[in-house]
């Protein structure tokens, strides 16, 4: 923790960090409904206003952002902080796929369901080089039941969506290995990490199912009281998942043997982004604290498509 620096307060639940070209970072705060932008020197720009609970964020290849949006959540005070809750019906719009222009702030939904399927909550996004995205939708919570979670692919040009995963518990994080043969999906209360096999672009692989309608191999699961939340991927293939409750990001070989764990000092850490010089400077969305920060990595972050940084 020695090497933290912390580049933003006051962040009202920070998600989705994008690091930027020029040094900035482009992150979502669910509870203020907005994308905002941080620059180095600390300045804070609100993007744009984002009604529903903008919830994680990509640069595509039209050199927009690229957000999931949960739909809105209540908010319960815990420990001195405010954590989503279940949502009362004025307080949920439903969940949406949505592209923002950097420069005018317009906002774009571009859909809102999968052929009959309303998407209720979703969470996190990657593209990949084809230009199709990958995205998540964790569903919601209410007071005594959820929804399953899902993993969807929207074709290249944003012309259809196809379901690939159902029945998750639920999903969360999710991005590419760098060969691009496997999309990972991290399960929040189960701290699982799943892998699945990709046959060709957007297309899961059919596989023998183990129990209950699998299509991937849970790779890892952590003991203990901890959940899984928003991930990104090393170079060397490592996946960097963001652990709640430890308060730290689990470092997940391929093979799923527990690397390490790097403690952040907020139990409610949510995302992990690689940016800096030969991608080794991690910027984590500290959510409970409010906070972004960075630190020195000690091995590069896997390069982003459509985004040079």
């Amino acid at each position: 923790m020695s090497n933290v620096r912390v580049l933003a307060t006051d962040l009202q639940f920070p998600e989705g960090p994008v690091v930027l070209p020029d040094g900035s970072v482009v992150l979502v705060e669910i509870r203020r409904q907005q994308l905002t932008r941080v620059y180095p020197d600390g300045r804070k720009e609100a993007v744009a206003k984002i009604p529903g609970g903008p919830n994680g964020a990509a640069m595509g290849p039209d050199g927009k952002i690229y957000i999931c949006n949960n739909g809105g959540f209540s908010w319960i005070p815990t420990r001195n902080m405010l954590l989503p809750g279940p949502p009362a019906p004025h307080e949920y719009i439903g969940g949406s796929l949505q592209r923002v222009d950097l420069q005018s702030g317009k906002i774009e939904t571009l859909f809102d369901k999968c052929g009959e399927h309303k998407l209720n909550g979703p969470n996190d996004l990657c593209f990949d080089k084809q230009g199709g995205l990958w995205f998540t939708d964790l569903g919601k919570r209410r007071a005594r039941d959820m929804d399953v979670g899902a993993l969807y692919y929207m074709k290249p040009g944003a012309t259809e969506l196809t379901e690939q995963v159902h029945g998750m518990l639920p999903a969360n994080g999710t991005s590419l290995s760098p060969d691009e043969k496997t999309v990972y999906v991290a399960e929040t209360p189960t701290a699982r990490l799943w892998a699945f096999d990709i046959g060709e672009p957007g297309v899961v692989k059919p596989r023998d199912v183990i129990y209950r309608g699998e299509r991937g191999t849970p790779i890892c699961g952590l003991g203990g009281y901890q959940m899984f939340d928003s991930l990104a991927v090393e170079a060397s293939g490592n996946v960097c998942v963001a652990t709640l409750v430890s308060g730290c990001i689990s470092v997940i070989a391929p093979d799923g043997k527990l690397v390490e764990q790097v403690p952040t000092g907020d139990r409610v850490t949510t995302n992990i982004a690689f940016g800096g010089p030969e991608l080794k400077t991690a910027y984590i969305t500290l959510s409970g604290k409010g906070e972004l920060i960075a630190m020195d990595w000690p091995r590069g972050g896997l390069p982003l498509n459509f985004l040079n940084t």
